[in-house]
């Protein structure tokens, strides 16, 4: 068992020496892992594909196939499993061109198996946070919603994606801020540089200094070799901070003179690096209140902030749901080779009524679990979890404007299922035209568009729900 982890985690060896082999599988296994090993890249990627593994640890130089082609090939399979690249003296320039196309770290032999352990442990914490993360194919970011918010994000992105500008995107945990990174990324003429990610909440404070900036041979124990920090890997392209409010104020200082200056120094070093990084940060937290609380710096948060995103919680566009399941659905449908069609009006307006604490992130999971066992051709609510099916099984989750209720509670003397969810659905319809009318100043017209529905439609569900209609033109 791993700490900070529920199971022991799964670590794949693939190296061509023997003695080298023995030796790590003996060390991870004294470390809690469940070790997997092969003797070439060929055997390796057919152990891969055979059992999935939590990490990677391959040798950069093997006959047949080589450390490059294992790392693109896992990468191509599953871009969420990090892979941990054994390199000599004479090859480091590789390893950390490896790291610019994806690899999540190098160690070089002979290798310090403190150092080891930490970069393997490193990596088994971002992979499981990345386990729970919902993004888009890598290199192909599918931002989805049709809602007034989300194209208002859409439109930021239009704007300042090709742009040096530091970005700050906020928003609750699920709501997709790395996909968001991702396409400013892509939509900037940086595309064809290094995209760098980290994970500030999955960096031990005491190394959070090193894993940015880097380090000199000698400058702590373990440090048998000097290391290219993210700022050095990221020259060119885009460096991706997630969760940076879990920074330490300590280290604050030292990242805003990187971010005004554009230079930096590694740990135990002299000499000043200059680097062309642009930078995105993401936080689920309320910097605002981390700033009042003396957990962070006013001076960096403003140097962050220069275009701030905010996502909007997935209970506040409850009309870009439908988009969302479909995107899932196809997804998924690949993925698990099914072919359901969809979902009914029914099982769709409990999915809607639903506020969602999880946001995009526990939507993605509930479609792949629903497509696991649903035999088609369409998802009734009967294939939804009991948590959305029963009238009390939905937990209030505060909102900006205070508590929401739960989702759909019964209406004194109508207890059926049915009637539930006519009741809801009359809810939900009314709270969507007002918001859409809200939205245009009440055009109808445009609401109608923004509805996707006839203006015909639109009029005669306002006179049914008692909305006013005085013309628009």
């Amino acid at each position: 068992m791993v700490a900070g982890s529920s199971h022991m985690a799964k670590v794949l060896v693939i190296d061509d020496e023997a003695n080298l082999r023995k030796v790590l599988a003996a060390l991870l296994r004294r470390d809690g892992y469940d070790v997997t090993i092969a003797e070439d890249g060929e055997m390796g990627l057919a152990e891969f594909q055979k059992n999935a593994a939590d990490a990677v640890i391959t040798d950069l130089v093997m006959p047949k196939l080589g450390g490059m082609e294992v790392l693109r090939a896992i990468n191509s399979s599953d871009p969420e499993v990090p892979v941990i690249i054994i390199t000599a003296h004479g090859t480091v320039d590789s390893a950390v061109e490896a790291i610019k196309l994806g690899a999540f770290d190098y160690v070089t032999k002979p290798f310090d198996q403190r150092e080891l352990s930490n970069v393997l442990a490193k990596a088994i914490r971002t992979h499981e946070s990345a386990r729970r993360n919902a993004r888009g194919e890598r290199g192909r970011p599918s931002l989805v919603g049709e809602s007034p918010q989300m194209q208002e994000v859409m439109r930021i992105i239009d704007k300042v994606a090709d742009t040096p500008s530091t970005v700050l995107i906020t928003g609750e945990s699920g709501t997709g801020k790395e996909l968001i990174a991702t396409a400013l990324h892509e939509g900037s003429s940086r595309h064809d540089k290094p995209f760098i990610r980290i994970n500030c909440a999955a960096i031990p404070r005491d190394l959070i200094e090193s894993e940015l900036f880097g380090y000199e041979r000698g400058a702590f124990t373990g440090a048998v070799t000097s290391k290219p920090g993210r700022f050095e890997l990221a020259d060119g392209g885009t460096l991706f901070l997630d969760e940076i409010g879990e920074i330490p104020v300590e280290m604050q200082v030292k990242l805003l003179r990187a971010l005004q200056e554009s230079e930096f120094e590694r740990v135990g070093g002299i000499k000043t690096t200059r680097v062309d990084v642009r930078l995105i940060a993401a936080t689920n937290r309320d910097l605002n209140q981390e700033i009042e609380a003396g957990r962070f710096r006013k001076d960096l948060y403003y140097r962050l902030a220069v275009v701030p995103i905010n996502l909007p919680p997935l209970r506040e566009r409850p009309s870009d749901i439908p988009t969302l399941v479909r995107h899932f659905l196809d997804k998924y449908n690949r993925r698990l080779n099914k072919r359901i069609e969809g979902m009914t009006d029914e099982a769709l307006t409990l999915v809607q009524a639903y506020a969602w604490p999880g946001n995009i992130r526990e939507l993605e999971n509930l479609i792949e679990r629903t497509l696991l066992f649903a035999d088609g051709p369409l998802i009734g609510v009967a294939d939804l979890p009991q948590s959305l099916r029963s009238p009390g099984g939905m937990t209030p989750v505060p909102g900006p404007g205070g508590p929401v209720a739960p989702a759909f509670p019964a209406p004194p003397g109508e207890t059926g299922l049915k009637d539930i969810v006519r009741q809801r659905a009359a809810e939900l319809e009314k709270d969507l035209i007002t918001r859409a009318l809200e939205e245009t100043g009440g055009n109808v017209t445009r609401a109608a568009k923004l509805l996707q529905i006839s203006r015909k439609s639109l009029q005669t569900k306002m006179k049914e729900f008692s909305l006013r209609d005085d013309g628009d033109e």
